[in-house]
């Protein structure tokens, strides 16, 4: 038995869905018996406690103007001083562009020690253990934290975590007070939104991946179109983003995005170990690929050994069909 905080995040209107990934990697870690706080800091967030209150024991917010744009400066002196008061055994965060601004120094400044980007969480005679990427993800390591007395902290990899049943719990709402002095180090100038933002493949229901086997830029649109048939989102393996014919955000490995899809269709993918690595939970697999030896054979569900070029567009045709 133990007790976790979980750093939630959102845009404003609504929690990112890695709220509820760590809420079920938060319950697993502390035990049968365990509280699970959820703390959530910004401008106007009082609204959003509603679409987590079954998922925590407890909601703290901090809920003032100047914390309306992400900071982590200004994050690390709201957040610090509860969770130095209160002293939960583990503080668990998506692993964000801003969370690697806050959790480090959120480390430094609690004394504890912190894993960065885990896919899995677990404790390890009285420590905390994680299996995480390494070697640009060639493997997972599994990897211990130095024993502290004052507890741990962890990022999680959005997507990593299968998100189970709501414990439907009634969480208790704590508005905590925003000191009255925080850190104007930084000014914010304005967002920038790249291209994809709009689409996260970590929580799409089905999936049309292409590989190197798609040849050129001009290919992908086969690839679009059978997406489009299917309802599904475009991913892709590394090589089509090094030639930049997909942004990092569609893809899935090891060194990309983790996935949880019910459908993943793979085009032209050979299913290298970190490619796969991105590919969690069981999803229904088809592989089309010309080379009958292409590893992802071996773990495809439906495998079909011929030309892309041909297959795709006849797979459209026959998907459009049965949906007229």
């Amino acid at each position: 038995m133990s007790r976790v905080f979980t750093v939630i995040e959102h845009d404003g209107r609504a929690v990112d869905d890695t709220a509820f990934e760590l809420a079920t990697a938060g319950h697993d870690a502390a035990g049968d018996g365990g509280k699970v706080t959820a703390l959530l800091a910004g401008s106007s967030v009082s609204g959003l406690t509603p679409d987590i209150k079954e998922w925590f024991d407890e909601i703290r917010i901090w809920d003032d103007e100047r914390l309306k744009v992400p900071d982590g400066d200004r994050l690390v002196s709201v957040l610090a001083p509860v969770i130095e008061r209160e002293a939960p055994e583990l503080v668990l965060a998506a692993h964000t562009n801003n969370t690697m601004d806050l959790v480090p120094a959120l480390a430094v400044r609690l004394g504890r020690p912190l894993l960065t980007d885990c896919l899995s969480i677990t404790w390890k005679d009285g420590t905390l253990s994680a299996s995480r990427p390494a070697y640009g993800g060639k493997v997972h390591a599994r990897v211990s934290a130095a024993r502290s007395d004052r507890g741990y902290l962890a990022t999680m990899r959005p997507g990593a975590v299968k998100v189970g049943e709501s414990p439907s719990k009634t969480a208790s709402v704590i508005d905590e007070t925003v000191p009255e002095m925080i850190s104007t180090r930084r000014r914010f100038v304005r967002t920038l939104v790249g291209d994809g933002a709009d689409v996260d493949i970590s929580h799409a229901e089905r999936l049309v991946a292409v590989g190197r086997g798609i040849e050129d830029e001009e290919g992908l649109d086969i690839i679009r179109r059978l997406a489009d048939a299917l309802g599904a989102e475009v991913a892709c393996s590394r090589p089509v983003v090094d030639k930049q014919w997909l942004p990092k955000s569609r893809q899935v490995g090891t060194s990309g995005k983790s996935v949880r899809p019910r459908l993943y269709i793979a085009v032209g993918i050979s299913g290298s170990f970190q490619h796969m690595g991105g590919i969690k939970g069981d999803p229904f697999l088809v592989a089309i690929n010309k080379d009958p030896r292409a590893p992802i054979f071996a773990v495809a569900d439906v495998g079909i050994v011929g030309d892309l070029f041909d297959i795709v567009p006849l797979l459209e045709e026959k998907i459009r069909a049965i949906k007229r």
